[in-house]
């Protein structure tokens, strides 16, 4: 009996499983799919758990007003489009009274730098390093008895590229560096890392005309070289006296005015089809080239 009982339990089991397969196969059939989303987030996703906040930035208006109270270096604000009332008046008014660059944005930008917290439609970059004075430069190069040796950049836009630059900069004997405040990367925590420490004994200015600075400097017996595929070769010129190396991005190169404004145009010699360099490569050549003709004759 025992078996024959069994054998009719099994027989039932076996009888009902095909129609609870079909139950499942109805319900899948009518289950929504859920769009995917394959670029960024929507308002409610959660923010990546490995996203970090970069080091270099405040935001919130209080912390950003007291920013500006202080002597902290601070490179350009972001303002959410359409927030011009209260407190962000404030903002760019002590802003502007400490010429630094403020920049309107849509929310969205603001959002994804700071992982979605409360920013109050304003975000701050703050400097990893303290800035000087062109002055300063000059100073420590009399200092030091040495002729003025200064490298002046433009349109550097990628923190790599500028933190590399500072590091050979450093090794070659640069009193110093200038940086225009617009269409440039200042000093971020990548610019600092990509250094190599370099950064914490590099003085580096930040101007608001590339141009009107190298005329300053031109005045105080400074001879400003740039570098650009249509110079002459740059072994054939004399570099020995106090002299500004200019250097422009990969891309862009420099600018037609602060070309002008340079008393000379050189160039470093290319015999492959690639016609271009680096900024930081053609930055080291260049100031290399300064090292030899001082210490090498």
């Amino acid at each position: 009996m025992r078996n024959g009982k069994a054998k009719g339990k099994k027989q039932e089991r076996t009888d009902k499983q095909p129609n609870q397969e079909n139950k499942l196969n109805k319900r899948e059939s009518f289950k929504k799919e859920k769009p995917e989303f394959t670029r960024g987030y929507n308002r409610r996703s959660a923010v990546p758990e490995d996203f970090e906040i970069d080091e270099n930035i405040l935001f919130g208006r209080n912390a950003v007003i007291e920013a500006l109270k202080s002597e902290r270096e601070i490179d350009k604000i972001l303002i959410q489009k359409g927030e011009k009332e209260g407190s962000v008046i404030k903002i760019i008014s002590a802003a502007k009274a400490k010429s630094i660059v403020t920049l309107e944005v849509e929310k969205s930008k603001l959002d994804e730098l700071t992982g979605r917290e409360k920013h109050q439609g304003v975000v701050a970059y703050v400097a990893a390093h303290e800035y000087v004075s062109v002055e300063e430069i000059l100073e420590d190069a009399a200092a030091k008895g040495e002729p003025a040796f200064v490298l002046i950049l433009e349109n550097i836009q990628d923190p790599h590229n500028l933190g590399a630059i500072i590091r050979t900069a450093h090794t070659a004997g640069v009193h110093g560096i200038i940086i225009p405040k617009r269409r440039a990367v200042g000093l971020t925590g990548t610019v600092a890392k990509a250094s190599a420490g370099a950064l914490e004994h590099t003085k580096v200015a930040k101007v608001s005309n590339i141009a009107q600075t190298i005329k300053d400097l031109q005045q105080k017996g400074l001879w400003i070289a740039c570098a650009d595929m249509d110079g002459k070769v740059l072994f054939e010129e004399n570099l020995t006296g106090p002299i500004g190396i200019v250097v422009g991005s990969e891309g862009e190169g420099v600018s037609k005015l602060t070309k002008q404004t340079c008393d000379y145009v050189v160039s470093v010699p290319m015999y492959g089809k690639v016609t271009s360099l680096n900024a930081s490569v053609a930055a080291s050549l260049m100031v290399y080239e300064v090292v030899r003709q001082r210490h090498f004759k």
